[in-house]
């Protein structure tokens, strides 16, 4: 089974920075995109930067410039650095990637459990 494991989260203040890293694990063929989404309390779950195979990134436009995804293919991992933070960054931020899984060879959309974030003024 394929699984997505997350860390790096914590509490900063207001300027600071944090890396958020992903990785997954299990019977895994090819990852075609990885990417975070975030969910701050009330709001919607929503995408914050993607990583596709091809190597297209994009990003949400409240983290461009401040934010930096990467990807480690040998080691199915993707990362998020993410600088000069604020407030409205808190949320619970998910890893997420659209893989194929083995030995099926089925597509499979795989959510991490969230990494909570937050960022004080």
């Amino acid at each position: 089974q394929v699984q997505l494991v997350e860390s790096g989260g914590g509490l900063v203040q207001a300027g600071g920075s944090l890396r958020l890293s992903c990785a997954a694990s299990g019977s895994i063929l090819s990852i075609n995109a990885m990417g975070w989404y975030r969910q701050a309390p009330g709001k919607q779950r929503e995408l914050v930067a993607r990583s596709t195979r091809s190597d297209y990134t994009n990003y949400a436009d409240s983290v461009k410039g401040r934010f930096t995804i990467s990807r480690d293919n040998a080691k199915n991992t993707v990362y998020l650095q993410m600088n000069s933070l604020k407030p409205e960054d808190t949320a619970v931020y998910y890893c997420n990637a659209i893989l194929v899984e083995g030995p099926s060879g089925r597509y499979r959309e795989v959510w991490g459990q969230g990494t909570l974030v937050t960022v004080s003024s």
